[in-house]
């Protein structure tokens, strides 16, 4: 079991080799680990039970700011798959420290979305959405936690295909439109989608969520969600 008494256990990091096809610059001149992840952590056995019987992970993910030769640190990017309902895999995410762009996209590629948050937000990843994880700050640490579904394995390919998200995020402020890319919508912006927890399933913090089978259905049983999937990403 992996999880937390006062201390993290070894991440997992992602390094500049690994994410070299996705970045906006590839030949940038940078080395070393960008961000780095702690899967599968509880505070206590009960809770990582808890979770694993429900099918559930929860994760704290730590990205460094770091400017990449003009463009922002960020996540790989990655898909969902459906599941046996047909319906995408959704995720949540809560920022603990520091501000966060999440760059969505749609399977589509017919609504591509950045989403602006800050610590104690809370936001979810609705179905059929492809999603990046910016740090937009030049001298603070983004950390993150998500809890998602253990039932799938993440999709990489279609960003690796593509050489990265339907957009770049600069350090500039400019947002670059990726053209390895057909045909893209420009960029909506929003704010986090559960501000002041005007959804039932985005009452935090993320971690008091765990042992609530209720608040996290939505994770495996996403089809019984769609009316609220539908008006999450509305401007």
């Amino acid at each position: 079991m992996l999880g937390w008494n006062g201390e993290l256990p070894r991440p997992s990091e992602r390094t500049v080799e690994e994410m070299r096809s996705v970045l906006a610059f590839p030949s940038c001149e940078c080395s070393g680990p960008l961000y780095y992840m702690y899967r599968d952590l509880a505070k206590s056995d009960e809770d990582w039970s808890w979770l694993h019987h429900h099918q559930l992970r929860y994760d704290l993910t730590v990205i460094p700011s770091r400017d990449l030769c003009g463009e922002w640190v960020k996540t790989k990017g990655h898909y969902h798959p459906k599941n046996p309902a047909g319906t995408g895999y959704p995720e949540i995410y809560e920022v603990i420290e520091g501000e966060v762009h999440y760059l969505l996209q749609s399977r589509m590629l017919d609504d591509v979305v950045l989403i602006s948050a800050r610590a104690g937000d809370l936001v979810v990843i609705p179905p059929e959405y492809g999603h990046v994880s910016i740090n937009p700050s030049g001298d603070t640490t983004l950390v993150m936690a998500n809890i998602v579904s253990t039932a799938f394995k993440s999709e990489y390919g279609e960003y690796e295909k593509y050489h990265g998200a339907a957009y770049y995020v600069m350090s500039s402020g400019k947002i670059q439109k990726n053209g390895h890319y057909p045909s893209l919508p420009p960029v909506r912006r929003i704010g986090a989608t559960c501000a002041q927890g005007m959804y039932k399933l985005c009452k935090g913090p993320l971690y008091d969520l765990v042992g609530n089978e209720e608040a996290l259905s939505f994770l495996n049983e996403p089809e019984q969600f769609l009316t609220v999937f539908s008006v999450m990403l509305k401007d």
